[in-house]
């Protein structure tokens, strides 16, 4: 490849909505290469904030699949890759509330890998997070955020999926139609006991994104009871 076509390659960054399909159907080989290229752009840039986000985004969708897919390894290295570019970006532009969105998901994505690491990330994820949620305050996404984050954060840390519901549920109150936020939603109304309100919310999230793999797959094991 010549240098004029590799400075092309890495300008152009990854595509994003390819990164949302992959994660849609699980796809794992197609998720990790647009990490890897996302991450070669965040190294070649390291001054440009956006590249770093990009770079920090896809890592979180790659540790997000590896949650779905149960690969703990897979999910911490994807985390702690993306940590060091989010934080370059929020260094960069610390009045970007979507950088603190991100570097406090992929805090708190550590943590299905290792509870335990939930004494060193725990406060990253919530800290972050927090700041996202003063700065975007009307942003579903950094309510669904901080659901997550708390869903995975144990009580004793501070989180709980009691305060994850109610975090799912202002998502749900500013965007009526985020699927992300109706699948978790489900997720933590299931393990709170309420499988039929679970049902409901996981079918919803179905309706709005028939592609999302991992919803179908919850529904399928969540009692009608």
């Amino acid at each position: 490849m010549t240098l004029l076509l590799t400075a092309m390659f890495l300008a152009a960054g990854p595509d994003r909505n390819a990164a949302e399909r992959a994660l849609d159907a699980q796809d794992r080989t197609a998720l990790e290469r647009l990490s890897s290229e996302a991450a070669q752009r965040a190294t070649a840039y390291p001054e440009d904030a956006d590249a770093q986000y990009r770079s920090a985004w896809t890592h979180s969708m790659l540790a997000q699949l590896a949650i779905e897919l149960g690969d703990k390894g897979l999910g911490r290295r994807a985390a702690e890759s993306g940590i060091e570019h989010a934080r370059r970006a929020v260094k960069t532009k610390p009045e970007n509330a979507e950088y603190h969105r991100i570097l406090g998901t992929l805090c708190g994505q550590i943590i299905p890998a290792n509870v335990m690491a939930g004494l060193r990330y725990g406060k990253c994820a919530m800290e972050e997070v927090g700041k996202a949620v003063e700065m975007a305050p009307k942003s579903a996404m950094v309510w669904v955020s901080r659901g997550v984050g708390n869903y995975y954060l144990p009580p004793a840390f501070g989180g709980g999926v009691n305060l994850a519901i109610q975090d799912f549920q202002k998502a749900i109150q500013i965007d009526p139609k985020s699927s992300e936020a109706h699948l978790w939603l489900g997720i933590a109304l299931r393990k709170s006991g309420k499988n039929a309100e679970a049902r409901k919310s996981l079918a919803r999230s179905l309706e709005l994104n028939p592609n999302r793999k991992w919803a179908k797959q919850q529904l399928e094991k969540t009692p009608a009871q």
